[in-house]
């Protein structure tokens, strides 16, 4: 036991410190933890204990499911057109390029250049969120439409993820066939639910949530899919509810925040070898760029159709070039089902990581839209 606790020990000082650099430093704790894991793992031997893994992967799902509870349907309903359009896009265009560009370009294996696809197709929900209540601009139509936007991108990556990955068979269908049922009742019963326990000391209403999450991720690898993709669609199913609960939100995150997250990011950076990253710096480089090209050839002229300003449209094309939490589910998932290997996925997640840096910097020094520079949205009901 003195073994175990020295080991639990050593993690909540390397938590600690993440979060006080990320504290000192005004960064998203997600890529400071990413950081920190990535010095830790290359300078002292960390163990990856079973506990460890645990917490991680539960982590990862939490996450996800607090992402999609964030996608709020009046925002939806408001911006479908544009929101779709962006999203799939801004999904669909890095996916397929950076795909190309590992496969026929670079000599991967299919399947390794889809996950490099797929790590680099996202968009971050934690840094695009951050900078919209940084700047105020969440209570803004722009705002709420590149929130929208996000979670649609997103959305293509998990729901990829888990149809490239999985066999097609009896298993999965009725995986999707069960998922499908549950996430029709789970509104109704859901909300029946938190009305009778009633905000109870004990957390019922978190519990339930948890082992939602749980069974869901159970039928998931049972099926040989992966967790994080019912996670998002019961986050984004039970999100009015949530919109309506903000406390439980508080206490959720702040549960996933300080115990949950900080371990799977830790060790997702972990696991990065810098030696690797360094001899093959311009192989990271020309990810980097594949992405952030391909972002901008699909949402910058979808942006001149929907009369974005030129600030305002290079600000959203910027935003949405950046990745971090699903980019690096995505990576780690390849890693953990040894489709790619450490190499690569050291490659990938640093990618992902200068692509939550660089393009963030870059809005918001030199293309942060002022009042007056804002698209002008005709139908006043969308002023939500």
């Amino acid at each position: 036991m003195e073994k175990f606790w020295l080991e639990v020990s050593l993690w909540f000082v390397i938590i600690l410190i993440s979060s006080l650099i990320s504290l000192r430093l005004g960064l998203t704790a997600a890529l400071v933890e990413l950081i920190v894991g990535i010095l830790v793992g290359n300078t002292i031997s960390l163990e990856i204990t079973s506990w460890v893994k645990f917490l991680a992967s539960f982590g990862a799902v939490v996450l996800t499911f607090l992402a999609g509870a964030e996608l709020e349907s009046e925002v939806v309903r408001s911006f479908w057109k544009e929101a779709i359009i962006l999203g799939v896009i801004s999904f669909l265009a890095p996916f397929l390029g950076v795909w190309f560009l590992a496969q026929f370009l670079l000599g991967w294996e299919i399947k390794e250049a889809q996950i490099a696809g797929l790590a680099l197709s996202t968009t971050s929900v934690a840094v695009v969120y951050a900078v919209m209540i940084e700047t105020g601009l969440n209570e803004k139509p722009f705002g709420k439409l590149i929130l929208a936007a996000t979670f649609i991108t997103d959305l293509g990556t998990v729901i990829f993820l888990g149809l490239l990955f999985t066999e097609l068979g009896l298993a999965f269908w009725l995986f999707v066939i069960l998922t499908l049922v549950v996430l029709f009742i789970l509104p109704s019963f859901t909300k029946r639910y938190f009305s009778y326990v009633k905000n109870h000391p004990s957390e019922p209403e978190v519990k339930f949530i948890f082992l939602v999450l749980a069974l869901l991720g159970y039928l998931a690898a049972k099926a040989g899919s992966e967790a994080v993709l019912p996670a998002y669609l019961t986050g984004a199913v039970l999100a009015n509810l949530f919109i309506h609960n903000r406390e439980l939100v508080k206490r959720m995150r702040a549960t996933t925040i300080a115990l949950l997250t900080p371990f799977f990011f830790i060790k997702a950076g972990s696991l990065v070898d810098l030696r690797v990253v360094w001899q093959s710096f311009g192989l990271l480089a020309l990810f980097f760029l594949a992405k952030c090209l391909c972002k901008f050839i699909g949402l910058f002229p979808a942006g001149m159709l929907f009369k974005f300003s030129f600030k305002a449209n290079m600000y959203n094309t910027l935003l949405m070039c950046t990745g971090l939490t699903f980019g690096t589910i995505s990576a780690l998932y390849g890693f953990n089902m040894g489709i790619i290997t450490k190499d690569q996925y050291s490659i990938l997640v640093v990618a992902v990581i200068s692509t939550a840096i660089i393009p963030t910097l870059i809005a918001q020094k030199f293309f942060s839209p002022k009042e007056e520079e804002l698209p002008v949205f005709q139908n006043p009901k969308r002023e939500i």
